[in-house]
């Protein structure tokens, strides 16, 4: 926990650090082929030195947090995808080789998160009972495996994110959680499935968590996401943006914001006080390498 605390630390006082950019399209885009219904998850065991290269890129940006390829890999996503017999070797080893691209360029003290989220490629969700099942056993995964800290990722609802949370609870390790946000037809900032961003963040309040972040949600909307969020959240706060869509489970790499334009948003977040800067799908380790130099 003294790596952990000692970032915590930093953060609270004032300092903005870095964390990597996208893992899964970083794979899509090196030709890393993809698991269908589970896009990139299969990448730990098909092309574990690809993986391993991209969290290297990053820690040499200056990454301070790196986070596991795991992100496609819970139990019910890898049913979807007839790979659920390879459930634990997947998140182990996508944990192992982020933890191993830290010791072999000797930056042990980069934090390792395992990535856990409820996503669906299908739309086929799991009752709230096996979500927190399945939830604890991927968790629990990642804890043996060797995370010193879990992140949730795409919380687009606000009852399985509370589920998920309870259950990366149970570990014992400290839980991030990043919502991913987008305006309705009302021109709101919502949650994904159309709940308020303030509803959603003010059910964490009280809970274990000390950092949000607003997480795979276009540039164009993160500035009126932290708005909302520096009204109803005390805690530490985070961004990392996505850019571009998915098309035919495809990432439409043509439509990413160029480095320097991200750059600039970065700039606008960091001003305005966020703790933690990244990237998402679609940014890449240019981008990273790019706002590494400008930023950090």
């Amino acid at each position: 926990m003294q790596k952990y605390n000692e970032t915590i630390r930093k953060m609270n006082a004032g300092e903005c650090l870095l964390i990597d950019g996208a893992t899964a399209t970083e794979m899509e885009r090196r030709g890393v082929p993809q698991l269908k219904n589970a896009w990139n998850g299969g990448g730990a065991m098909s092309h574990p030195d690809i993986l391993k290269d991209i969290h290297k890129s990053y820690i040499l940006s200056g990454a301070k947090v790196v986070i596991s390829n795991t992100f496609a890999t819970c139990k019910h996503t890898l049913e979807d995808a007839e790979e659920v017999h390879n459930f634990e070797k997947l998140n182990a080893n996508a944990l192992k080789l982020a933890k191993a691209a830290c010791s072999e360029l000797g930056k042990e003290d980069v934090l390792v998160a395992g990535g856990i989220s409820y996503w669906s490629f299908t739309g086929n969700h799991p009752s709230l009972f096996q979500l927190k099942s399945n939830i604890s056993e991927q968790a629990q995964i990642l804890a043996h495996s060797g995370a010193e800290l879990l992140m949730l990722e795409m919380m687009v609802d606000i009852d399985r994110m509370l589920v998920t949370l309870q259950a990366a609870l149970e570990t014992n390790l400290p839980v991030w959680v990043g919502l991913s946000c987008h305006k309705n037809q009302n021109n709101q900032i919502c949650l994904l499935n159309g709940e308020p961003l303030e509803k959603a963040v003010k059910s964490l309040t009280g809970t274990n968590v000390d950092l949000i972040s607003i997480m795979h949600t276009d540039v164009d909307y993160v500035e009126e996401c932290l708005e909302i969020l520096s009204s109803e959240w005390t805690g530490l706060t985070g961004v990392y943006a996505h850019s571009g869509q998915m098309k035919d489970g495809d990432w439409t790499f043509n439509d990413v914001i160029g480095k320097e334009e991200y750059s600039r948003h970065v700039s606008s977040w960091i001003q305005r006080g966020v703790n933690l800067v990244g990237g998402c799908c679609g940014i890449t380790t240019d981008h990273m390498h790019h706002i590494s130099k400008e930023f950090f």
